[in-house]
């Protein structure tokens, strides 16, 4: 079968909106039009119960009630609802915050803000397979901590972390607990209650959905979580978060958790074979690559992979019919290497070298072979023209040559 030039792997930046969900959005650009707060009229009747059934799905996807789920524009306002939120809300009990060094930038610039604003922070570091260590998390957890705030799944490594024991942790300190859950909700089961998680961000786009809708999960019981709102004006979202609601967006949002809760256990399994064909094809002809992070923890669809003597921006235009990234969408404008990477102390040639590979719902083997075979290609021409690729195959030991600097 012919493959259809270009390819898209890059599905943990966006996925393309799965036709059934755009089927359901339809009727609501045009006949269903109405404002979801307007009580008055059927045309807000029927917007309302769109919304209504949209938050059934989303909170029947990660095991939680309708009343506990929150509409947002994204899961960037999400985190900034739910560590913000907190930080306002509990100021009196305490101003200490746990995070980690590989979170997504909307949890650490969120974090950073509130350093400003004197909230003292703790980055917790990472092992080398990209997961914390739960004693070093135990060790910063003091009389004055007021939140924890670990990501289920890394956007560029797909590590995961050990999310239930974080949460036991946080319920037995009397912590609270908030997860950014964009990366794996959908993709791996996610359940706020055997997970004890307390404030989840969630996002359509990422699961096959509408850009522009997402969610945050507000735990109502075994803690309350009362948050304090960051946008004023109208009280929507029992007050949490004011704005005309996004009614298109979120019924597309339920729709497409609806299909992910039904079709998650045989979609993840053909993606983990898809995921590991690719790896073992790149693997069994090339030597000198490397996998970032571990292969255990790690979400089905998800391959990070270095390759030595390569430099990664010739790499990306070697293979420009192929939709891939280094580093996360959010930092790939700059050309510092990728935090993530050097938090697992991968070496700064070879952070530069990343490439990451997401597989969606839409891609083939076909696909998967034909992106296989192009990286090959590439990397074996980019090598044959990098002198210092050469002189290691001839056992010269790199990390003791001596470089002239004139």
């Amino acid at each position: 079968m012919a493959v259809k030039l270009p390819i898209y792997m890059d599905n943990h930046a966006t996925t393309p909106v799965d036709p059934r969900v755009v089927e359901t959005m339809l009727p609501y650009f045009t006949d269903t039009f109405g404002n979801a707060a307007s009580r008055n009229h059927e045309f807000g009747w029927k917007a309302e119960e769109g919304v209504e059934r949209g938050r059934e799905q989303v909170a029947k996807l990660v095991g939680a009630t309708p009343k506990e789920i929150i509409w947002t524009s994204g899961a960037t306002e999400s985190d900034n609802l739910a560590i913000k939120g907190v930080a306002e809300m509990y100021r009196e009990k305490g101003n200490h915050i746990i995070t980690e060094v590989t979170e997504h930038k909307a949890v650490l610039d969120t974090c950073k803000r509130l350093e400003k604003d004197g909230f003292e922070v703790t980055y917790l570091p990472v092992q080398k397979d990209g997961r914390i260590d739960l004693d070093d998390l135990r060790k910063a957890i003091t009389a004055k901590t007021i939140l924890i705030t670990i990501m289920y799944a890394n956007n560029e490594i797909g590590v995961v972390q050990p999310i239930a024991e974080i949460g036991s942790i946080a319920k037995e300190k009397g912590v609270f607990f908030h997860v950014d859950g964009v990366q794996a909700v959908g993709k791996i089961p996610v359940d706020v209650n055997k997970d004890n998680i307390d404030l989840l961000s969630i996002s359509a786009h990422k699961l096959y959905g509408p850009k522009g809708a997402g969610a945050l999960y507000v735990r109502r019981r075994n803690p309350r979580v009362q948050l304090a709102a960051i946008i004023d004006g109208g009280g929507h979202e029992r007050g949490m978060r004011s704005g005309t609601l996004n009614v298109t967006g979120i019924v597309g949002f339920g729709k497409a958790c609806e299909i992910c809760q039904e079709e998650m256990p045989v979609e993840s399994a053909r993606l983990r074979g898809l995921r590991d064909r690719l790896k073992e094809a790149i693997f069994s002809q090339l030597d000198e690559v490397y996998v970032n992070g571990s292969m255990t923890y790690r979400l089905p669809h998800n391959l990070n992979i270095s390759f030595a003597y390569v430099e990664g921006e010739s790499m990306l235009m070697g293979i420009n019919d192929i939709a891939v990234s280094s580093g996360s969408a959010c930092t790939s404008a700059t050309l510092e290497p990728s935090y993530v990477l050097k938090a697992l102390g991968v070496g700064e040639d070879l952070a530069h070298t990343s490439i990451r590979f997401g597989i969606g719902r839409f891609n083939t083997q076909e696909e998967v072979d034909y992106v296989a075979a192009r990286v090959v290609e590439t990397v074996r021409r980019l090598r044959e023209l990098s002198p210092l690729y050469e002189m290691a195959k001839e056992g010269v030991d790199m990390s003791k040559m001596q470089w002239n600097v004139h």
